[in-house]
């Protein structure tokens, strides 16, 4: 079993986005450490970058607070090697096919394997380019997990077929951020992945409240939320991890 299938061994799994840097290194390690003293299950830890054509305004201005601030790739694998002295749930980095190709990428997969990166996100690889990056991934037993639009149409039985790691089901059309309502018809989404992998997945993109939560973990394996808790970093600081940690924990007890 990957590292990362065990992260949904136990019911639904509630998986945190954290932009690593914001708005220090410090302040990263100490809100993944309450994060997950709070129960999650897996961690998805973003690598700032200055063009990061995903994100909303909130996850944009992390990525500027984060680059302001000196944060680098070498500075975050070293976060993440001190992380792993405790944190034991699986880890994912999210960022940008610049990020790597600029490190190497090569050198920037074998590290993610060596300080214990499970697996890679990389939103702005179509699944029809994923070859630039699966066969070094596959080396070193990293995952590339797949994202699956609203507009994967047809295209969600092939994306599954050939998952690794989790599926990363994108909630809505247009960037991440917080949103009142979900109205993509996730179900059938969930039914074609069903049918063609048993590769669990997730849904992400606009939820922030337990009630939304709840509904997409029942929808699927677990929920991901990214913008509602870099705004709570925007708005503590460098005392967001007792906030990080209770928002967390009522996010986590909504989809028990």
């Amino acid at each position: 079993m990957s590292n990362i299938r065990k992260a949904f061994a136990n019911g639904k799994a509630f998986i945190p986005f954290i932009t690593c840097g914001d708005p220090d290194l410090e302040t990263t390690a100490q809100v993944v450490r309450a994060a997950v003293a709070n129960g999650v299950d897996l961690v998805e830890l973003g690598i700032p970058f200055s063009d990061p054509t995903a994100e909303g305004p909130v996850i944009q201005a992390a990525n500027l607070r984060a680059l302001t601030g000196g944060v680098t790739t070498e500075k975050i694998f070293d976060l993440v090697r001190d992380l792993r002295r405790d944190v034991t749930v699986p880890m994912v980095f999210m960022t940008y096919a610049n990020v790597v190709f600029s490190y190497g990428s090569e050198r920037f997969i074998s590290t993610c394997a060596e300080i214990g990166i499970d697996g890679l996100i990389l939103p702005d690889v179509p699944f029809e380019e994923k070859d630039e990056f699966l066969p070094v991934c596959r080396k070193y037993g990293v995952d590339l997990i797949s994202l699956i639009a609203p507009t994967s149409a047809q295209r969600v039985a092939m994306i599954a077929r050939e998952a690794d790691g989790f599926l990363y089901i994108v909630s809505s059309l247009g960037v991440t951020g917080v949103r009142s309502h979900i109205d993509t018809d996730i179900p059938s989404i969930v039914s074609v992945v069903r049918e063609n992998t048993d590769v669990p997945c997730a849904v992400g993109f606009g939820i922030s409240t337990p009630e939304q939560a709840k509904k997409m973990a029942d929808l699927s394996d677990g929920a991901i939320v990214g913008s509602a808790i870099i705004r709570l970093l925007a708005q503590h600081g460098r005392d967001a991890a007792p906030h990080v940690g209770a928002y967390v924990k009522r996010m986590k007890d909504a989809m028990r």
